[in-house]
């Protein structure tokens, strides 16, 4: 009998590294034709980070994205950078180019308060960015394009227009007496429920659907922050049901794509991913990240949507067609009926509950 179940499982991520300092740095300057280069040493493994860091730079400056140039994880050139580790880039690595920008952002205020004839100081708190231009707020005809205030900013005051940006999550050591600390800087929070089909007289299952809600801030990009959570979810389904390192006389014996075993696109069911936009105040725009955290609950939801249809735990990783199969034999062999809290699903793929 084809028995469905639905599992969920939750979890909760640190951003960063635990209790020590893990900082990041940026460099921006604007060129006096109004385009911009941005050095950070965050390096780009294709999660798309060079992506927001642009986007964080435009919308703190002003200037349209496809005018500014990153520079990437070149150590003779960009400065220094904890790593693309603990899902920490767009949270520290967002907040270094954000600080970058605003002081380019500032010095671009500065000379625009001058070009257009104002008292240069508080006023720069009523000046606004965006379109490439400088603006007065509630005066929208006082307006300086950035290619001009940059020029003038530079050649007129002598102050070329860049700006440095450096960030380390604010932590604190656990005490040895009581475990009380601040070793993060923000957490990220999740739950995904998986619907599955079991066969629970061969043990052989299918993954029906994932969906997985995340909180990981303000979503900056949700284009590339769905792909992070379809990409992590098919990691997690790897991780949970496929990869199994195996040994023989201390060494891997299964060091090969053809015997280590990895989900391919047949095997990744549908998932709908969703966000969840808590916004923090600590984070560039009030996002935190969703690296690694996308891929967390996944097994976990499988074994218990498993549970849920056939009444059994497994909880060896990876789960097989064998291991379940086992698990329904030794829990037949004990008395016990295979229900769980399931549903029998017809050739038609129509779902009942079981009786």
């Amino acid at each position: 009998m084809i028995r469905r179940g639905k599992g969920i499982a939750c979890m909760f991520y640190p951003i960063g590294f635990t209790e020590y300092p893990n900082p990041s740095a940026a460099y921006m300057k604007v060129e006096i034709d109004g385009s911009a280069v941005l050095y950070t040493g965050s390096t780009d493994i294709g999660q798309g980070s060079t992506t927001v860091m642009c986007q964080i730079a435009s919308e703190v400056t002003g200037i349209a994205y496809e005018k500014i140039r990153v520079i990437c994880a070149d150590t003779l050139y960009t400065p220094y950078d904890t790593g693309s580790v603990a899902s920490r880039v767009t949270y520290i690595t967002g907040n270094a180019v954000m600080l970058a920008a605003k002081e380019c952002r500032d010095m671009l205020f500065h000379a625009a308060a001058i070009m257009l004839n104002l008292v240069v100081g508080d006023v720069e708190k009523e000046m606004r960015v965006g379109d490439d231009c400088v603006y007065l707020s509630g005066y929208e005809e006082a307006v300086v394009s950035i290619a001009d205030a940059a020029r003038f900013s530079c050649t007129k005051l002598g102050r070329p227009v860049n700006g440095k940006g450096i960030f380390n999550p604010v932590t604190m050591q656990l005490s040895a007496d009581n475990g009380h600390g601040k070793p993060y800087g923000t957490h990220v929070f999740a739950a995904q429920l998986a619907i599955v089909e079991v066969d629970d007289e061969t043990g052989k299952f299918e993954i029906i659907k994932v969906y997985a809600a995340h909180d990981c801030g303000k979503a900056l990009n949700p284009m590339l922050l769905e792909g992070q959570i379809f990409g992590g979810v098919s990691m997690g389904i790897g991780f949970g049901c496929y990869e199994e390192l195996q040994y023989k006389n201390a060494k891997i014996a299964n060091d090969q794509f053809t015997n280590y075993i990895l989900p391919s696109a047949m095997d990744v069911p549908s998932i709908e991913a969703c966000a969840v936009e808590r916004y923090d105040c600590t984070g560039p725009f009030g996002a935190k990240g969703v690296g690694e955290p996308a891929l967390l609950p996944t097994a976990a939801a499988i074994a218990n949507a498993i549970h849920d249809a056939v009444g059994v735990f497994i909880t060896d990783l990876p789960i097989t067609p064998e291991k379940v199969f086992m698990a329904i034999k030794r829990y037949r062999a004990s008395g016990r009926a295979v229900t769980g809290h399931s549903e029998e699903v017809d050739r038609e793929g129509q779902a009942t509950p079981v009786r």
